[in-house]
This record gives C-alpha cells, sequence and structure tokens, in this order.
C-alpha cells in the first residue's frame, strides 16, 4: 500500500510496521535477533511491527539495524538556503570588473598656474 495523507495515524503505523517485518526477514533476522542488536525487548520489536507506537529512539535503533537508518535523510532532507536568503546573495554579487589602474605620474602635482 502506498502512505498518503489521506491515510489514518493506524493505517500508516501497520504499513510501516510490515514494511520492518519485510526487511527484518530479508536479512534473516528473528525478532529475537533484531531486539538484541537493537537493545530492545522483543515485546517492542513486535509490537513496532504490528504497527504500535514506539518512541523515535527506539525506531532509530530499529532502523539502523535493519541498515535502513540513512533513509531518514530522505525523510526529512536538510533544509537548503531559502529563496528569500538567495535573492539577497545575489544582490550583493560583483556585477562589473574593475579595470586596471593608471600608474600614479612620478612628477609631483602642482595647481595649474604654477607652471
Amino acid at each position: 500500500m502506498k502512505i498518503e495523507k489521506l491515510l489514518t495515524d493506524e493505517a500508516i503505523l501497520a504499513e510501516l510496521g510490515g514494511r520492518l517485518t519485510q526487511r527484518r526477514l530479508e536479512l534473516q533476522l528473528t525478532q529475537e535477533m533484531l531486539a538484541e542488536k537493537a537493545g530492545v525487548s522483543k515485546r517492542t520489536v513486535e509490537r513496532i511491527e504490528a504497527g504500535a507506537t514506539a518512541q523515535m529512539s527506539t525506531l532509530i535503533r530499529v532502523l539502523r539495524v535493519l541498515e535502513l537508518l540513512d533513509r531518514l535523510e530522505t525523510l526529512v532532507p536538510e533544509a537548503g538556503p531559502r529563496p528569500m536568503d538567495l535573492v539577497k546573495l545575489k544582490g550583493k554579487t560583483r556585477k562589473r570588473a574593475t579595470g586596471k589602474r593608471k600608474a600614479p605620474d612620478k612628477k609631483p602635482w602642482q595647481w595649474g598656474d604654477d607652471k
């Protein structure tokens, strides 16, 4: 099932639990093995797979063992620059290059009527 915004929280939790179960089985892990590696109880793994709520830290431990932790980057990507910040930065970019400056005259400067 595709996770969409129209689904209830319970339906989403059940779908996630099913996906985590599938991943655990792909890695040839029992619930007990997963629980031991994640540092949680077997009952906690059972509850997560059944679609019950879990603490974020517990979920992170389970995802790490299931080699899915890197997927959190896709779930919640790092915030990039805001459009207004880009506009402000663009306003500060140089628009012209300075040409070569003339070398100063070797003669000392004089008033025009001193000649």
